[in-house]
């Protein structure tokens, strides 16, 4: 009992550490600012979600004030994305840490990965899969910016632990902290949040464990049929906002939001899908794949060549295992479903399978057990054995806390050239009547002045890109009363005043 009460601490110190850690990514890599597009669009959806609501009016010439994938339609102007993440980053919105949401949950999903690890293996094993995620580079890459995916990593852990507490083995004997109905309610929700959040992650994560509901469904007792059906109309009721959210912002429930940015962005295979000549196609989703496994070989552990080193003898611990194969299985269907997708993913790693990350540390941490003889048919006390493995997995870590993290993760500030520098000497200079004609052609160069701006700062400044003399004239126009000043980003310090002629 001392020994599992000391492995709980521990799990919770990697928990805070983490949580610590990935704050430290967001304020000294991120500078806690959107770097792409994405994290603009949502960040954008978030402060205007933390003053009550869903959109805001166009503006007059809305061209002149791109945001990145924020809609203008029927006079309303809206991110392209669901719900779940920008109502999520609200809340840190209104209290002006929105770059704080990710890494608390960061800190609650190292808990719940150590939770999943130990239900299906061990408190050692789930101690050392809580290690070896906070040891990505990917997880602390993402986990630092302001994308939706370490909710949706929550989320799915959530679900997941619900589903094996709720389901479990004949005779199984378990841990009971709360009741049966909270827990499964627990887990229906956050699946369902999940498909505000990341719809096709949500899918791709349930569906495993959908074919075992049939099982049930087919084989299963009265109770866990009638769990199961709690279980679907509590997941349904909540997805189905998503279809609200289209239909309050779209103007039908099933408009996909994405296509009023591109229309070509849309799930499946097809000429009109994706930007190539040929479309989406398997030849396409094989290449995606392939490069998307291809950044994983070095940003899941920062192990170069070799984080997948453990996994096929973790695999040997796990495929025998009901809970182990269902865990795995997230995995190998995240990789299935997005290869339906037609971007690929790998400058943050292959986010796209991040979801799959808890599948793949537990797999590892198995792998080593494994090997280490604490494991399955190869138990043993033979020293030289433990030690090796011991020394190997401690090294490969080291390695990548010493040389690849600090390599990979502190080699994304600044990215798309994107810092706080050209906001900082701007703020010095400026005035809030003023209204600045940023000229560039590179999206970055306008868009990393934003944060100055509302509804992500506060105050009546206003920034616009310049779209040619006569456009912009129609901007002066319709702001006649400011002071009309124009920037140039090679001279980040400098405002040029315009002339008004009488």
């Amino acid at each position: 009992m001392k020994k599992e009460r000391f492995l709980d601490v521990l799990a919770l110190l990697l928990a805070l550490s983490g949580l610590m850690i990935t704050a430290w990514v967001s304020d000294d890599v991120f500078e806690r600012i959107p770097h792409i597009e994405d994290e603009f669009a949502y960040l954008w959806q978030a402060e205007v979600m933390a003053e009550g609501l869903i959109s805001q009016p166009s503006p007059d010439n809305p061209k002149a004030f791109l945001i990145p994938f924020v809609i203008d339609h029927e006079g309303q102007r809206f991110a392209k994305y669901p719900p779940g993440w920008p109502a999520a980053l609200s809340i840190g919105a209104r209290t002006k840490v929105p770059w704080l949401v990710n890494s608390l949950l960061a800190g609650f999903s190292l808990w719940l990965i150590y939770r999943l690890g130990t239900k299906i293996l061990g408190r050692g094993v789930g101690l050392l899969a809580e290690l070896l995620t906070l040891s990505s580079p990917m997880f602390l890459m993402l986990s630092g910016s302001l994308m939706s995916h370490t909710l949706s990593l929550f989320l799915a852990l959530a679900f997941q632990l619900s589903w094996l507490d709720s389901f479990p083995l004949r005779g199984e004997s378990r841990e009971q902290l709360v009741p049966d109905k909270m827990v499964l309610i627990a887990g229906a929700g956050s699946l369902g949040l999940l498909a505000l959040t990341r719809p096709l992650t949500a899918a791709a994560v349930a569906f495993p464990f959908a074919l075992h509901g049939v099982y049930l469904l087919a084989r299963g007792k009265p109770e866990e049929k009638k769990k199961l059906l709690i279980l679907a109309l509590v997941t349904g009721g909540v997805a189905s906002l998503l279809l609200i959210w289209q239909w309050a912002l779209g103007g039908s429930p099933l408009r996909n939001l994405y296509t009023l940015w591109w229309p070509y962005d849309r799930l499946g295979f097809g000429a009109d899908i994706g930007v190539t000549e040929s479309g989406h196609n398997l030849y396409w989703a094989l290449q995606n794949t392939r490069l998307n496994l291809s950044a994983g070989i070095h940003d899941l552990f920062g192990w170069p060549y070799l984080s997948w080193l453990f996994i096929p003898f973790g695999l040997i611990v796990l495929c025998p295992k009901r809970d182990g194969k269902l865990v795995l299985a997230v995995f190998v269907s995240l990789v299935v479903a997005y290869g339906m997708y037609w971007p690929g993913s790998w400058l943050y790693g292959p986010r796209y399978y991040y979801e799959g990350l808890p599948s793949l540390a537990i797999c590892s941490a198995a792998g080593v057990a494994w090997l280490g003889g604490w494991l399955g048919n190869w138990r043993g006390a033979v020293r030289w054995r433990r030690l090796s493995v011991l020394g190997l997995t401690a090294f490969l870590v080291m390695l990548n806390i010493l040389f690849y993290v600090p390599a990979r993760v502190w080699g994304m500030r600044g990215l798309y050239q994107i810092t706080r520098e050209p906001m900082d000497a701007l703020a010095e200079i400026v005035e809030e009547d003023y209204l600045i004609i940023v000229h560039t052609q590179k999206w970055f160069e306008y868009a990393r002045l934003l944060p100055m701006v509302e509804p992500f700062g506060e105050g009546e400044l206003i920034i616009t890109r310049s779209r040619g003399s006569e456009a912009d004239d129609d901007v002066v126009r319709l702001y006649s009363d400011r002071q009309i000043y124009h920037y140039y980003p090679d001279t980040p310090d400098l405002l040029y005043l315009e002339s008004k002629v009488e």
